[in-house]
Order: C-alpha cells, then sequence, then structure tokens
C-alpha cells in the first residue's frame, strides 16, 4: 500500500534514508560524506521545507520513502530510499509511478552524477539529463544545496519539461526570426 507519510513516521524514514544512502559511500565525493547522511534535524528542515513523503507499506512496515516538493512552476522528486533489504523489487518503481500520476506540472530530479544507478533508474522510467550548463541554473533556482553539491550532480527532467523548454525556445525563434 501506498500512503502519505504522517508525523509519526519521521523516525522510520530517517532510519530508511540513512540505511539506503550507504550505497553513496565511496561513490559521491568524500567531502560531500558524512555520518548520518541526512541528520533528523536536516530531515526535519526538509519537510519544513516543503517536502512531502510518500511510502510504500507492506505488513505495517515502511519500506521506502519518497519525496514530492511543490516548486511553484515545477515539482521535485527529493529523497527516495528504499531499505537495502527490499532494493530490486520495484518499490522505487513504484512509489514515482504513484507520484507522477498525482502531478500536473513539470517534474525534475537531482541526484549524485556518480550515482549511475539512480539515473539510470530515473532514466528508465522516461526522465533525461538536462544540459550541464541547465542542471546548474535549474539546482540553484529550485533547490537549497551547498555549491560543491551543484558541481557534482546532475538534474533530469520529464517529458513535460522538456516540451515546455522547446515551446519556450520555439516562441524566443518566432519573436527573432
Amino acid at each position: 500500500m501506498i500512503r502519505r507519510c504522517e508525523d509519526q513516521d519521521i523516525e522510520t524514514i530517517y532510519t530508511i534514508i540513512n540505511e539506503a544512502a550507504q550505497a553513496y559511500r565511496g561513490v559521491i565525493p568524500p567531502d560531500r560524506w558524512h555520518e548520518p547522511y541526512m541528520s533528523l534535524d536536516e530531515l526535519r528542515q526538509e519537510i519544513e521545507d516543503g517536502v512531502v513523503f510518500w511510502g510504500i507499506v507492506e505488513e505495517g512496515r515502511l519500506l521506502g520513502v519518497m519525496g514530492l516538493q511543490d516548486r511553484g512552476d515545477v515539482l521535485l522528486i527529493r529523497h527516495a530510499y528504499v531499505r537495502a533489504a527490499c532494493q530490486r523489487r520495484g518499490i522505487g518503481g513504484q512509489l514515482l509511478e504513484h507520484l507522477l500520476s498525482q502531478v500536473d506540472r513539470p517534474v525534475l530530479i537531482g541526484t549524485w552524477a556518480d550515482a549511475t544507478w539512480a539515473i539510470r533508474f530515473y532514466q528508465k522510467a522516461g526522465f533525461r539529463l538536462v544540459a550541464p550548463e541547465e542542471k546548474e541554473r535549474l539546482l540553484r533556482r529550485y533547490w537549497r544545496i551547498p555549491e560543491r553539491q551543484v558541481e557534482t550532480s546532475v538534474v533530469l527532467a520529464d517529458a513535460r519539461w522538456f516540451a515546455q523548454q522547446n515551446a519556450a525556445n520555439q516562441e524566443l525563434s518566432d519573436m527573432s526570426g
């Protein structure tokens, strides 16, 4: 069952994020790794900043979480993690599909450039990498992350975002032509 996470889930969300984030150890730049990967205060701040977590529950146990953050003209997929013992069972895909079925605006996803498994996961779901210069603009506009993380991350966008960009570019071309 997929459900919106509630206040009483915060400790479990924290546990899932930090357990699953171990996959990043030794992959992301060492200066970006820390223990825990996300502190409880950081998690609370993300929720205060509008990240709404959804989770998959089986037999009363939260197995994976994925956040959705409204940033006005776009929505961001944030903090997608599945318990290590439950990975490769389609949980992340189910969560992503559920969240995408609820949205009506372009969706962006940021992840570490060296997290190739995460990039492939989103590409299989139809997301595409944006150009490096566009990535930097988007990360600075929609995310609140350190400059070093901007340098070492990528952004993937859905078809709606690319269609919107193509329409805007065509409009500019028509105006100048």
